[in-house]
Parts: C-alpha cells; structure tokens; sequence
C-alpha cells in the first residue's frame, strides 16, 4: 500500500493541529488538506479523494454523519472517520449508520489514531466493534424492526436480520460478552466479529434504502396534493 492520504476537517484549530502533528511524523501517512467546515470537506473530498476522511460529527451547516453518507454513497473508496466531543450512544449509533468506518471521541490516544487510521485506509471498519456495546446491539435491532413495516409497504425491499443475526444481537444486549456467545454459537470469536460486520453493512444498506424511499414516498404524497 502506498502513502496514505488524510483529510482534516474541525472547527478547533488546535484539535486539528494535534491530529496534524500526530500524523505527520508517520511516514506512511500525509495530510493533503484540512479545513474548519464539513461544507468544505466535502468538497475537497469529491475533487481529491484522499485515503481517509477525518471530519467533526457536528461541524457546520452540515453534519460529518451527512457528510459521510454522502461519501460512502459516491466515493466508496474513502474511508471516513467520525469524531464526537465525548462518548455518546446517539451519535455513535448515528455515524454507523451513515457507513462512517470508524468513531472516535476527541480523548483517543494519538498512537490508537494512528493504527485506526491505517486500519481504515486498509478498508476495515473499526466502528463494527461497537455492536459489541449493549445499548448499540439494542439500537440496532430496534432499527431493523422500525423498518420491517416500511418494509412491508415497499415489497420487501429493506434487508431483514436472520434469525442468527437476531440471536447475536439480543444476547449482546443482555449483557453477554463476546466469549460466552463465541462458546454458545460454537464459533470463533473471530467468526463472531465477521457477522458482526455484516449486520453493520446490512444496517448501512437500509439506512440508504430508506432515505431513497421515504424521498419518493414523499414525493409521490406531495404530487397527490398538488393534483387534489
């Protein structure tokens, strides 16, 4: 793998010189750019399509969750990392469902961020680990059953946990720890972070799904006035 490509974007100058600095004296990483707003991120992002992204979660008019939709939507290839203020369940739940690679709080280690770095630029999504986390684990299976009655309304299109899938989740939330359902599933804990990932791309995929739908639905109800 050749140099990796980093793009900054935080309102704290002094925050983001600290990433800068962190960065700067790996030799496999470059920082291309940085800004204050994720308005302007995402621009440079769109014209330069650097390696990994690492924006604000509130940053501007528009959001790093809005942002990193809108990126892993059009530019795949970029890996986005997610920064909160402080540990919360809400926008750590939210940055996972925009395909945000990885969530950090602004107290991560510089030698953590450097390895998550490298991590996501390999393609990898840290933040799958957090399904670990009881209160994610029961977020996300509260997601997937908001969504089977949107489901229902449009043939089904939405993808649905496996019964398997449910089972990991549930058990997470009850406070079970990787190892016990690792032994209870008899798999690897490995294999159990593989399905893990895949739940999280699952989750990832319906929550575009649903904005395309609920934007056409929307539509079709806005139409319907027009004609009444």
């Amino acid at each position: 793998m050749g140099n990796i490509t980093v793009f900054l974007a935080n309102w704290q100058v002094l925050f983001r010189e600290g990433i800068h600095f962190s960065l700067s004296g790996e030799e496999d990483i470059e920082v291309i750019g940085e800004t204050t707003g994720n308005e302007e991120a995402l621009a440079f992002i769109e014209a330069h399509s650097p390696s990994v992204a690492i924006l604000d979660i509130n940053c501007g008019q528009v959001s790093g969750v809005e942002v990193a939709r809108r990126i892993q939507q059009n530019l795949p290839s970029v890996g986005v990392i997610l920064v909160m203020d402080n540990d919360n369940e809400v926008q750590l739940f939210s940055a996972m469902k925009s395909g945000a690679r990885a969530c950090l709080t602004k107290g991560t280690d510089p030698v953590d961020l450097v390895n998550i770095v490298r991590e996501v630029a390999q393609g990898r999504y840290p933040i799958s680990e957090s399904l670990l986390r009881p209160g994610i684990a029961s977020r996300v299976l509260g997601e997937f059953e908001a969504l089977s009655l949107l489901s229902e309304q449009v043939g089904n299109l939405l993808t649905r946990l496996s019964p398997a899938e449910a089972d990991i989740l549930g058990r997470i939330a009850e406070g079970d720890s990787s190892e016990l359902i690792a032994q209870a599933l008899s798999i690897s804990e490995e294999a159990l972070r593989h399905r893990l990932d895949f739940i999280r791309a699952k989750l990832v995929a319906n929550e575009h799904d649903r904005v395309v739908i609920e934007a056409v639905l929307n539509k079709i109800r806005y139409l319907g006035q027009a004609k009444d």
